[in-house]
């Protein structure tokens, strides 16, 4: 579990394959990372990764195929840099939002626009994930915890602070650029929970089917 608070940035040193389809990233981040230990999790740009090597700043993480196909690591180079964020701890303040690091799929950047000292971001994204935002929600942009400013079916819109520009990808982040997106998963289990309830309300199951098959 993740809050969305990038504790900074590290640089991919290195890609190679892992298995048939599968990628081990090589990411050096730029802080220490002291009580990291291999089998830990670490938010690579959002995506929950498992540390398989550590060594001073230094850590390995294997990419399944599955995180691939639902991320931008697939096409991802050495020197490329990316947000990090360590699990959260129990002790831990819950600055940002409850993140999975499950990303649930990718925006694309359409427009950037300058408002006071914030800058203004447009992503655009499938109905599909659109769907779960709502005007003043939280979403995760490449793992940053961030406020849902107006929405529709097909954009969302949300304003960076100087302090998360400067420390997160997001600053330097391009129109165009493909991000990874995470919805607020309370939303999802909401859903969840009301179509399970609904369905149940329309079941062919009743004491009389029960009976005639034997059950009681």
């Amino acid at each position: 579990m993740f809050t969305g608070i990038i504790e900074g940035l590290g640089t991919i040193k290195s890609l190679q394959s892992s298995g048939q389809q599968g990628r081990r990233l090589s990411i050096e981040a730029d802080f220490v990372l002291n009580e990291t230990k291999v089998g830990d999790s670490i938010a690579v740009n959002g995506a929950c990764l498992t540390a398989v090597e550590v060594e001073g700043r230094l850590f390995k993480a294997d990419v399944s195929p599955e995180t691939l196909s639902l991320t931008t690591f697939s096409n991802a180079k050495a020197g490329e840099r990316v947000n990090l964020e360590r699990a959260l701890r129990v002790s831990d303040r819950l600055d940002g939002h409850l993140v999975s690091g499950h990303i649930d799929g990718t925006g694309i950047l359409k427009d950037r626009k300058n408002n006071g000292n914030a800058v203004i971001i447009t992503f655009s994204v499938p109905e599909m994930l659109s769907r779960y935002m709502i005007k003043k929600g939280s979403v995760a942009v490449d793992g940053i915890s961030l406020t849902v400013n107006n929405c529709d079916a097909t954009s969302f819109e949300v304003s960076i602070i100087p302090h998360t520009a400067k420390l997160t990808t997001v600053g330097f982040k391009k129109i165009g650029d493909t991000v990874h997106i995470e919805t607020d998963m309370i939303g999802k289990y909401v859903e969840h929970f009301l179509t399970r309830k609904k369905e149940s309300a329309h079941s062919n199951i009743d004491m009389q089917f029960l009976a005639k098959n034997g059950f009681i």
